[in-house]
This record gives structure tokens, sequence and C-alpha cells, in this order.
């Protein structure tokens, strides 16, 4: 076993809130802090509950009064619409206290620091910040935290450390990567005007493209033809076609490494918690605004585990890389964490999303003391005979289901899915509990 690190090495666990849900969520299982943003000044527009003031001055107060923190993000790329409105629209966000805004844009941090001085200000992702001269600069400008970018490796971290020893230095974990520098994509803009720079990214990098050759003959899903290269399509010129876009044929550039028009496999970086951890980086980061509680929860269990473990000298556990798998995902890479991964490392071959060791089938609602059964607003299909897992901030346990019910009290074998709710017997009351499905 390896020696304990001191209480103060453990560094803090940001979670995602895009909802007042995901907050509680995200607290429930271990969360130091989240981070959530209004949709006019933040990179997510969609699935973000906190355009209201109200709801964004309730969420302060609970992370607050949980001892907790909450950071609101501010980093949207502003034209200059967005700047002449800026400082009046922040006004009563700043009011609320949050714990810190995450910005990207300097014209904009110059503006809240000569404004609200005291504000702290953590440097977002976008701001592609990648060696220790350029954290230095932003000291100097008063920035309180880095957010590195995703692009580093442990080593290329643990020199800006070294360097930089007065700054607090956060990285990402968990969730999904961009095919672009640190998230600067523009491939959503060119195809429907909407801009990943302005909070209305619609992942096109993910949707589902076929490869056509000049000449007119079908062609093989994006990945398999490309996957090396171009080697063995039979060589001339080969075309891209959008699902949704029949029709619209656009000419794929290669180099020596391949095309760049594909998504990439989804970050988890738990395995690297623990040198994360001896390297000194304040806060690990989860991206996940827009997923569902169910993400938050596990996401944020595993990773409170991970951190855990590392400060108290636990060696890791491999069993949190497939309760992991059960969420659904690309495929899983460490991103630039270790360097080289090969091209195994993109997701060439599965551009969809795909579950691995468990499946989330349902919320339990309610619970019967008289009979000890619990009621479940199910989400995805669950029958008698299956193995769960009852995911809970007070610990996981499995069971057996051996019997089910319907609203009427009359015994099932299935609920297929979506829109029903079922009686099943569980160990204890489990307020918020949520299941999962071995597969």
């Amino acid at each position: 076993m390896s020696a304990s690190l001191p209480a103060s090495a453990s560094p803090e666990l940001l979670a995602p809130a895009g909802s007042p849900t995901m907050l509680r969520t995200a607290f429930a299982y271990g969360a130091d802090a989240v981070y959530a943003g209004q949709p006019r000044y933040s990179l997510r527009v969609r699935n973000n509950a906190f355009g209201d003031l109200d709801a964004l001055a309730g969420a302060i107060g609970e992370a607050h009064g949980a001892g907790r923190k909450l950071y609101v993000v501010s980093n949207v790329l502003p034209h200059n619409r967005k700047v002449r409105s800026y400082l009046a629209d922040m006004a009563p966000v700043v009011a609320l206290e949050p714990d810190a805004l995450i910005m990207a844009d300097p014209g904009l941090i110059d503006m809240v620091r000569e404004t609200w001085p005291d504000m702290p200000v953590h440097l977002s992702v976008q701001a592609n910040t990648v060696n220790f001269a350029a954290v230095r600069f932003w000291r100097k400008l008063g920035i309180r935290r880095i957010i590195l970018s995703r692009e580093l490796s442990l080593d290329e971290v643990a020199e800006i450390r070294q360097e930089c020893p007065e700054m607090e230095l956060e990285v990402f974990v968990h969730g999904a990567l961009c095919i672009a520098y640190s998230g600067r994509c523009l491939l959503s803009g060119y195809f429907n005007h909407r801009d990943p720079n302005q909070g209305t990214c619609t992942n096109s990098c993910r949707w589902d493209y076929k490869v056509k050759p000049a000449d007119g003959e079908a062609g093989n899903a994006l990945g398999g033809a490309c996957q090396s290269g171009g080697a063995g399509v039979g060589g001339g010129e080969w075309l891209l076609e959008e699902k949704e876009r029949p029709g619209e044929l656009m000419p794929i550039d290669e180099d020596e490494h391949g095309t760049y028009i594909m998504n990439s496999k989804d970050l988890r970086a738990v395995e690297h918690v623990r040198r994360l951890t001896e390297i000194g980086v304040d806060s690990l980061k989860i991206e996940g605004r827009t997923k569902s509680p169910y993400y938050v929860a596990r996401t944020t269990q595993v990773y409170r585990r991970a951190i855990d473990d590392a400060v108290a000298g636990r060696p890791f556990d491999p069993r949190l890389l497939g309760e992991l798998d059960g969420l659904a995902n690309r495929g899983y890479t460490d991103g630039f964490y270790q360097r080289h991964h090969e091209h195994e490392r993109q997701n060439y071959l599965r551009g969809h999303s795909e579950s691995g060791r468990s499946l989330y089938v349902g919320d339990v609602i309610e619970w019967n003391a008289t009979r000890s059964l619990a009621l479940i607003d199910v989400k995805n299909r669950v029958s008698v005979g299956d193995r769960l897992e009852i995911i809970h901030p007070s610990g996981n346990r499995v069971i057996a289901l051996d019997c089910m019910e319907n609203l009427a009290g009359a015994e099932i074998r299935v609920a297929p899915g979506n829109g029903h709710k079922v009686w099943i017997p569980l160990p204890a009351e489990l307020p918020g509990a949520m299941l999962a499905r071995f597969v």
C-alpha cells in the first residue's frame, strides 16, 4: 500500500450542474463544488435551468448552506453586442456572491476585474492555457485559478505546478472531448449556423456520416474507410455525406494521421487521479452540464472514491473503471495524459453511444414501509431475474430482482421502459436511489 497523503492534498471534486436536481445529486454523491452557467454568457444554452436569476440564487444558496461551492460559468467568446450588455446583465449575478466566475475572453475578464475586483475569476479551458508562462501572465491579471487545456500530459501538468506553485490549477478528468483545441470548434457553425463558441453547439462531430467516392458509388460508414488514412479504399477523391443532409457532399482532406471530421472517444482519467493528486492539482473536473442526474451520480461517486483512495494511500480500484463503463459512452480514452496514443484512441469505428457493464433502469420515488417495497419510475427495460445495483449516497447494494408488481398490485415479469411505474422489493428505505441493471 502506498503512503497516505496529507488531508490538505485532497483535490476539490467539481461536478456539473445543468439544473437544481443535478446540483443536489452532485452534492449527495460527494462533490465539493459544482459549476453552472446562465445560457446567454456560457457555452451551454440547451438543457440549462439557470437562465432564471431566482433559480441561480437558489442554487448558490443551497451550495453555501451545505458548505459547498458554486462557480458561475461565463465563458462565452462574445461579439460586440454581448460585450455591451455584459456588465449590466452580470451585476445581479455577482450580487448573489458565487464563489467564482469561470471566464475565457480577455476583454470580459478585464471588465470584471475593474468593476468587481474582489470577484474571484477562474480561467476557462476555452482560453487554451498550455504552458507555465501563460499561467504567470494570467496571474498578473488577477486570475485566481487556471483550468488547464485538455491537451496536456501528466508531466506537463506537473511542470506547470512546479513553475507556478502559487496558482490554483484545475483539470478535466471525465466527459466528452472535442475534435478541436479545448473545444474551440467551428463545425456546428459551419453546418447549421449554431456557433459552439456562443453556447449553441449541435455536436456536429458526432453526426452520422457516410463516405462516398467521387464517382458516385456507395461508400462505407465513416471510420471504416478512413481509419488507415485512406489505405484500402482504392485511392481517388472521397466525399463525406451527413445523414440528414443527403446530396451535400464534402471532400475529405487527409494527412498522414487521417481525417478530422470525426468524434473522439470520451475522456476517462480515473486511473490518473492519484498522480494528479500527488502533482498537487487543486480541482478535478467532470464535464457534462447537459447530461442526466444519473450520469452526475455515477461519475461523482466514482471520482469521490478515487480521490479518497488516493489521499488515504490505497491502491487504485479497477472496479471503478467498470462502474463508469455502465454510463452511455462512445468508448473511453485517457486523452493526452499519457503520450503518445495512436489512432486507436480516436473513435473511428463507433460513433454512437454504447453502454458497457450496466444500464440505468430507473429511480426510487416512493417507499412502502409495510411491505418493504419501493416504487420505481422506470426509464429502461427491467425484468424479473435481472441483477440490479442500487446506487445511493449511503453506499451501493446489489440485489436479484425476484418479483415485480404493477401499480394495481398484479405480478408482472417485465417493465418494457420509460413511462412505467412498478413496485419491487428493496432491502431498506433508500430515498433518491437510482437503479442499474447488470448486462
